[in-house]
């Protein structure tokens, strides 16, 4: 998979704040081990997308996260919400995360992220536009 980077994303994960930097950096790492592990990912594209750190594949669903300096003691993922991305991921792992109408799986700094689960939301996204016809989206 070729990773391509635009320097101002990097320099956005620099200026977040010290206590939410790592945790901003492990979501970043998490969508590009999930995405090199992805078969049908030839190209994952990060960049900025109304200010905030985002990817994007061929056949995928723009997925950004960001922090927040009005609700500092959270950070999140976001996804389209036209898309049916949060309401399968309502469905299938509800219990594991706290939403964001349509649009967001929100993170509390002292929470332990559920590893496994949220990279099944990430897979979703990268390749939504080939599995939204299924019922969970391939999860």
């Amino acid at each position: 998979m070729e990773l391509k980077t635009n320097p101002k994303v990097i320099e956005k994960f620099e200026n977040y704040p010290d206590f939410v930097r790592d945790k901003m950096q492990y979501l970043r790492e998490l969508v590009i081990e999930t995405a090199e592990e992805m078969q049908d990912i030839a190209v994952l594209e990060e960049t900025l997308k109304w200010g905030e750190p985002s990817f994007v594949t061929k056949n995928g669903s723009t997925l950004r996260m960001d922090w927040k300096e009005r609700t500092p003691d959270q950070y999140a993922m976001y996804f389209q919400c036209t898309s049916r991305l949060v309401d399968t991921f309502r469905l299938v792992f509800g219990h594991k995360f706290q939403f964001e109408g349509k649009r967001a799986i929100v993170f509390k700094l002292n929470q332990k992220i559920p590893e496994t689960e949220l990279k099944g939301c990430i897979k979703a996204s990268l390749r939504y536009h080939n599995v939204k016809d299924q019922i969970t989206l391939g999860i």
